[in-house]
């Protein structure tokens, strides 16, 4: 896992206006719109959205000290994932949704699933994106299964016509 401190080039200990600023300097230098790396600035707002969360970074420093304190047993560590409200699972998807799930923009942690009913259009333009190109192949797949649910919805012509006369 990346180490949220090093991306944004501060110390564990600083205070969350430091850790503010430093993302605010780095993300003017690395923004695609300005030249900059588009991994790199996704590294930056994730290293942000952690560490600017009180509860979020608290969880992130928990999980540090466990890490270094494990490391020497050679266990596996889980990582923390904040959850995205109510009837949420871990992974960011909630009962019964399924799909990838997005780890950047507004809606970081939410599944493919999970946007299609909620966002289809947000959808559309993500797999366009040079980000959400990764993604394009699945996204026309529920896309396209939803537009078929839609379709198995609508009445038929025929079937409204009897009915009528």
């Amino acid at each position: 896992m990346t180490d949220h401190y090093g991306v944004l080039q501060v110390h564990r200990g600083a205070d969350p206006e430091v850790i503010r600023a430093a993302y605010r300097v780095l993300a003017r230098k690395h923004h695609p719109d300005f030249g900059g790396d588009p991994a790199t600035m996704v590294a930056l707002n994730d290293a942000w959205r952690v560490l600017s969360d009180c509860a979020q970074r608290a969880a992130y420093d928990e999980w540090l000290r466990k890490s270094h304190s494990r490391r020497a047993t050679d266990r596996p560590v889980s990582v923390p994932i904040a959850s995205d409200g109510p009837g949420v699972r871990s992974n960011g998807t909630a009962a019964g949704e399924s799909g990838s799930v997005v780890d950047f923009g507004r809606y970081a942690g939410w599944s493919i699933g999970r946007l299609v009913t909620h966002d289809p259009d947000y959808l559309e333009w993500l797999a366009r994106t040079p980000i959400g190109r990764r993604l394009s192949g699945e996204i026309e797949t529920v896309l396209a299964q939803r537009a078929a649910s839609a379709q198995a919805l609508r009445p038929t012509g025929t079937a409204e016509r009897r009915a009528r006369h």
